[in-house]
């Protein structure tokens, strides 16, 4: 039912999104075009023109939101987060359109076309179209979101559901649901045979007796759904559930008691009819991998474009200070588990680890040079990793490489460590723009690189990359 409601939750959405572009996108020929505010030095494109490239802008839209997971639902997610999703899926839809519309009167239009301009549309039409686009798809999900609130709050459609355990797990499953009241579900309480007869429940949800009472319960209480969460050792007793439900009109759901095994998030797959459940599922596959490619590729090369000067300047302070070469280059494990190297400013004297060996980097490492010091505390040794993104060894954004040497020791002692691969390697991190870096708690760095790994969007890459250039005067160390 919840995935049922889902489609027809984002179906809503995506026909609310589509009306809202063709709206905004003829608005905006309108305003450029008929209202006077903007003068026109190059003459008046008919209507028609702008007419034919609504079918596109109809689809463009919804495309570029369900890229940037503007359908996907979330927990807490909030109104200012809606809007933010909303802005880059709109800006991604223009830098989508106007590549696509200058590709096609490039290649495919003929001459005749192309001398008319058939199918150009003025930047200045994209950018209003942007702004339109914007405020009237947001308007339209929070009307949407209002009404289906306020018929819910009357008691109109809502589902009546009942859980089967009152353990974590029936627990985090009443939680899910008080979280998400765009559903249309209302909690009415638990059945559990570990109860101790308190029936106190859970967050004013009440328990309403033992699991062999589910047939009367459900009756008396009008339930349409039965969430069954138990524990394995319980799960003997979901036949007698089933069983007994299967006399009433309810929909039986099962949870299974896996939390202990999830560290990201988990998906189910199908198997030629045989449901297989994926434990640790990530978003940035597929489709987004090359989305997230092109950022890295257009924000790399941009960084060593406008960086060449100070680059050539560091490297020509760090031959001039100390013997040795420009660069030092320490192998990293990245993707999947497949090493590479890094490259970085040399900020220790040559050999610094021949007689050591790997040693754990410190703020105050006293075998940094002069000039190294001065380069780890401003982050500067690490500005030739730029090449290793336009490289793909690493992206902009994604958790700190760590040397193999020790990888194969926090492997052993903090859980769900090797996740953090399963993403390239950044610059820039979530973990590091909250100040976990260099010398501070792996265990909470590992939670912030999973919690990047988990909800990936283009949204928190570029948040992340903002509060990198915001915080990074205040938040210094070494990585």
């Amino acid at each position: 039912m919840v995935r049922r409601y889902n489609r027809l939750l984002v179906a809503v959405y995506v026909l609310a999104d589509a009306a809202a572009a063709i709206w905004a996108f003829v608005l905006a020929y309108d305003i450029r075009f008929e209202s006077g505010l903007i003068p026109v030095l190059y003459g008046y494109p008919p209507l028609e023109q702008y007419l034919n490239v609504l079918p596109f802008v109809a689809v463009l839209v919804p495309l570029a939101f369900q890229l940037q997971g503007v359908y996907r639902l979330r927990r807490g997610r909030s109104r200012v987060d809606d809007f933010f999703a909303v802005l880059i899926g709109s800006i991604l839809a223009v830098v989508f359109g106007v590549i696509c519309t200058l590709y096609v009167q490039a290649y495919y239009a003929s001459e005749e076309a192309r001398a008319r301009g058939a199918y150009q549309v003025s930047q200045i039409v994209w950018a209003l179209f942007l702004g339109l686009n914007v405020l009237f798809t947001y308007c339209s999900r929070e009307v949407v979101r209002e009404l289906l609130e306020r018929r819910w709050r009357a008691g109109i459609g809502l589902k009546r559901i009942l859980i089967a355990g009152a353990g974590d797990l029936g627990r985090m499953v009443a939680d899910r649901i008080l979280q998400h009241r765009e559903l249309g579900y209302q909690v009415i309480g638990f059945l559990d045979d570990r109860a101790g007869g308190d029936h106190l429940g859970y967050r004013g949800l009440p328990l309403l007796g033992t699991l062999a009472e589910v047939g009367d319960i459900a009756q008396r209480e009008r339930i349409d759904h039965l969430y069954v969460a138990l524990p394995l050792e319980e799960h003997a007793k979901l036949l007698d559930l089933v069983e007994q439900t299967s006399r009433e009109f309810i929909d039986v759901k099962v949870v299974p008691d896996l939390l202990q095994f999830i560290a990201l998030r988990a998906r189910l797959e199908d198997l030629d009819g045989l449901p297989i459940i994926n434990l640790n599922d990530v978003p940035l596959q597929g489709f987004n991998t090359w989305v997230k490619r092109a950022i890295d590729v257009v924000v790399s090369t941009g960084a060593l474009l406008v960086l060449g000067v100070p680059l050539a300047i560091i490297a020509a302070l760090v031959k001039a200070t100390s013997s040795g070469p420009v660069f030092y280059r320490q192998e990293r494990m990245g993707l999947d588990g497949k090493a590479f190297n890094v490259y970085k400013f040399r900020s220790m004297p040559q050999g610094a680890e021949d007689s050591s060996g790997p040693v754990w980097a410190r703020d105050d490492d006293p075998r940094a040079t002069p000039l190294g010091r001065w380069l780890r505390r401003l982050d500067l040794d690490e500005l030739p990793q730029f090449w290793n993104v336009l490289r793909g060894d690493m992206s902009i954004v994604g958790p700190r490489p760590e040397r193999p040497y020790f990888v194969d020791q926090f492997k052993h002692r903090i859980p769900q460590y090797m996740l953090r691969h399963k993403v390239k390697a950044g610059i820039t991190g979530w973990a590091q723009v909250n100040g976990w870096r260099g010398n501070t708690s792996l265990e909470k760095r590992i939670e912030y690189d999973l919690y990047y790994i988990e909800n990936w969007s283009v949204t928190l890459d570029l948040k992340i990359m903002w509060l990198t250039l915001v915080r990074g005067l205040f938040q210094r160390g070494v990585a």
